[in-house]
């Protein structure tokens, strides 16, 4: 896999072994979106501030961001907008 792009290697899972993560509401489509975070130009040693994006998946009726898409040491500033994972319902725990 010389020169492939990191990003575009998937792991070798077997999908039988996976279970459903649905919305609060029991909907199984969420949107994907990103958080914006500006990094000072002095971090990246550039002339100008730079913007990081972060994806997330959301909840597209309450607007709601699943809560495991958020990088941990971001968590607790973005509680006020993510759906506790304890709501997420999976098709194992049915």
């Amino acid at each position: 896999m010389e020169g492939q792009n990191p990003q575009q290697q998937r792991p070798n899972v077997d999908l039988k072994n996976t279970s459903a993560m649905n919305t609060p509401d029991g909907n199984p489509i969420w949107q994907q979106g990103v958080i914006l975070r500006r990094v000072s130009k002095f971090v990246v040693g550039a002339e100008e501030d730079a913007v990081m994006p972060i994806p997330v998946f959301w909840d597209p009726k309450s607007g709601q961001i699943l809560e495991s898409t958020v990088p941990l040491e971001l968590r607790e500033e973005y509680k006020q907008y993510t759906d506790s994972d304890d709501s997420v319902e999976s098709e194992i725990t049915k």
